[in-house]
């Protein structure tokens, strides 16, 4: 068994072939059924956003039932392991393959892990460390589980990405602070206002921007919003993803009347809101505060509003500062972050070989089990004759001791002779060779004593 990724994010796609390849919520389920029904596909995660369509799966090689974390695939088997994804994907969205092939990324082993917990954590974002990925990860991973198409490997791998992602916004400030303009400016009316799902918020423009400060306004529970801008079409479009009104720059001041918070970003030349428009607008709301950001260069908003009373301004240049600082800590936080992750790869591999290592323990003490209860009958027997107690006993512990070394002493030998040095040191280790009988015998005892609470 193994752990896969196969995908493609705002790093490797532009937007027009992200939506291509996403899958919507109503057909996700649809997609993990036609996946897993895939020869040596066992479990499967599908995450997909605005920003990125991954494939998370346990994939069967034809070896055991665990996943192991040390195992080593040729460059072919990963290969084929890609193209049967990449040809899945095409075949589901009706893409070439080709294309698919050059806008994917594909991990495998502990690279999977590592991958998750950058996601989870928002490394991987856009926007660095935004907090949304997460829930959408969780919310990909609830699918899955209620769908039975994830199990103990793959779901232990998501569950150590959500941990590590709790730590990393409970020790980190990867998360504090405001990184782009557009959210710095959402963060900046949070701090003005009190109460921001109550209030009218009017647009300026419909690029990118924009988009992020509509975005980031609903995320925060801010509903009645209108957008501006020089394009009908292009204002009532960008509106009907948030559920927003569209305008012409003409009906400016007629909506400055309602506006609570102005936010202006275009590639306008000249000023497209002056001080009279404003000063108007704040008389007929009977002096009720205005928020205006002006985040275009040059400056969409004279800089003279900035001297009416309840009309508070302010352009990119003062929010600089705040983004800069915000950049710089979330620069520093993403680096306590990745110490976070690999710390958390490397205890989920700890983990995994641990596991891996139950059904040989239970084996080894099966046959020391079988061993014991033949000896004990053999001892019972010669209770039963009337022998000796003390000779049984002594016969008894002889050949458990014989019985129980036997097979790693013919072992040992044969692994001395073929040169195997290094199973040699491994015996000496597993059985604490390297200290004294009585120091072994001590340190057990206490370890049994502390594992059986006294009655």
């Amino acid at each position: 068994m193994a752990l896969v990724l196969l995908g493609i994010n705002h790093n490797t796609a532009n937007v027009d072939f992200r939506e291509q390849v996403a899958f919507p919520p109503e057909k996700v389920a649809d997609a993990i059924r036609r996946a897993t029904a895939l020869d040596g596909v066992e479990e499967l995660v599908i995450v997909s956003t605005c920003n990125r369509t991954e494939l998370y799966a346990q994939i069967n090689l034809g070896d055991s039932s665990a996943v192991d974390p040390d195992i080593e695939l040729s460059p072919e088997t990963l290969h084929e392991q890609e193209r049967r994804l990449i040809s899945w994907l095409g075949q589901y969205h009706g893409l070439d393959e080709q294309e698919l092939l050059r806008c994917s990324y594909f991990h495998w082993r502990d690279d999977v892990l590592r991958h998750l917990m950058r996601v989870a954590c928002g490394l991987d974002s856009m926007i660095l460390g935004e907090p949304q990925i997460l829930g959408q990860i969780k919310s990909a991973y609830a699918v899955s589980k209620e769908m039975g198409a994830i199990g103990g490997n793959l779901g232990r791998a998501f569950q150590e990405a959500f941990s590590i992602a709790k730590q990393v916004r409970t020790d980190t400030a990867i998360g504090e602070n405001p990184v782009s303009v557009a959210y710095a400016a959402v963060s900046l009316a949070e701090q003005i206002f009190s109460d921001l799902p109550s209030l009218n918020a009017l647009l300026i423009g419909a690029g990118r921007t924009i988009e992020l400060v509509a975005r980031h306004l609903t995320d925060k529970g801010l509903r009645n919003i209108v957008i501006a801008n020089r394009t009908l079409q292009n204002a009532v479009e960008l509106g009907e993803k948030f559920g927003a009104a569209g305008v012409l720059l003409s009906d400016i001041p007629e909506q400055l009347i309602k506006a609570d918070i102005v936010v202006s970003s275009t590639n306008s030349q000249l000023p497209l809101l002056g001080k009279g428009a404003v000063e108007s607008a704040i008389k007929k709301r009977r002096h009720k505060p205005m928020l205006l950001v002006d985040l275009a260069v040059p400056r969409d908003i004279e800089p003279q509003v900035g001297e009416i009373a309840d009309a508070y301004l302010y352009s990119i240049d003062d929010i600089r500062d705040v983004i800069e600082d915000s950049v710089k800590s979330r620069t520093e936080a993403a680096a306590q972050a990745s110490s976070i992750i690999e710390r958390g790869v490397q205890e989920y591999i700890r983990q995994v070989r641990s596991l891996n290592a139950v059904n040989t323990l239970r084996a080894f003490r099966e046959k020391a089990e079988q061993i014991r209860d033949r000896e004990v009958e053999k001892a019972l027997r010669a209770l039963e004759k009337g022998d000796p107690a003390p000779e049984i006993l002594e016969a008894l512990a002889r050949a458990l001791t014989n019985k129980l070394i036997h097979s790693p002493s013919v072992q040992m030998k044969k692994a001395s002779a073929d040169g195997r040095d290094d199973l040699l040191l491994l015996t000496r280790e597993l059985y604490e060779l390297d200290q004294s009988a009585e120091s072994v015998i001590d340190k057990n005892t206490d370890e049994s004593s502390r594992e059986t609470p006294t009655p």
